[in-house]
């Protein structure tokens, strides 16, 4: 049924409640706003994935020339690979290259950001102890965060705590959370790893001794695109709330500026 359709079927039926005595006046007005609003909202729906699948279709067709321009990118690198360093000119071509293949670098990881945000997200669910999986993140994240001075702990939950969902799909969220933690932390600090359950819920607490969010930034920080921070795609923490979303949990933020910030991964154990 199109929402044209609807619209009119919807109307004769309040008609003729009305008509018919088994609807007020009043009540049916109060009916026909909640149905409208009901319209408007799957309306916008209809937009929004309309517009998902054309924007995931101009992404992948600018992904098809980008990969050619990085390939003759490398490959003008490669021919100059025997010019001459003390020529001044080949020297500004050399890096005139390296600028141009590393931009488009950056425009390659934004779209392929993007078509991972924008597509269809299919969950592989299954048992996972948090314990575990914030162990093997731990292991994989120490040399990153050796290298920007950030000490890194876990604190393990005394019992095991165990979620139905996509590994990782999780690993991935929490590996977002990491990373926009270490970066909270330009001059190095402290990034904790705490494993927690209750209330029929898994939580994974990302704390750091940063910088910290503003108040009024703190209900935009999950929304694409917005970023405080020079690195990045400005979707990693809004990548995190829909895989917490797909998987009927959430994420949760508390933070001070100055002290540093505590993001909340909350997955259900059923």
């Amino acid at each position: 049924m199109t929402l044209l359709s609807m619209d009119r079927f919807l109307l004769g039926l309040m008609t003729g409640l009305v008509a018919s005595g088994a609807l007020s006046a009043i009540a049916a007005r109060v009916a026909w706003r909640r149905m409208l609003r009901l319209q408007q909202r799957a309306k916008q729906a209809e937009r929004l994935a309309e517009l998902g699948t054309l924007t995931g279709g101009l992404a992948h067709e600018i992904k098809n020339p980008l990969s050619t321009i990085q390939l003759n990118l490398q490959l003008l690198q490669e021919d100059l690979k025997d010019v001459s360093h003390d020529d001044p000119a080949a020297v500004r071509l050399t890096n005139r290259l390296n600028t141009c293949e590393r931009e488009t670098g950056r425009l390659r990881e934004i779209l392929d950001d993007f078509l991972r945000y924008a597509g269809k997200m299919e969950l592989d669910r299954g048992p996972v102890e948090l314990n575990g999986l914030c162990d093997e993140l731990v292991d994989f994240f120490i040399p990153q965060a050796q290298l920007n001075r950030v000490q890194l702990r876990l604190q393990r939950s005394p019992e095991p705590v165990v979620v139905q969902a996509d590994e990782k799909l999780v690993k991935q969220a929490v590996l977002n959370l990491m990373l926009n933690g270490m970066q909270a932390m330009p001059n190095g600090g402290e990034l904790i790893l705490r494993v927690s359950g209750e209330n029929g819920e898994g939580r994974i607490d990302v704390i750091d001794t940063g910088t910290g969010i503003p108040p009024d930034a703190v209900q935009r920080i999950f929304d694409a695109y917005y970023s405080t921070k020079r690195a990045g795609t400005g979707l990693g923490l809004a990548m995190t709330r829909r895989i917490a979303e797909e998987h009927g949990g959430r994420v949760t933020v508390s933070s001070e500026p100055g002290r540093g910030s505590d993001f909340s991964l909350h997955l259900p154990m059923r």
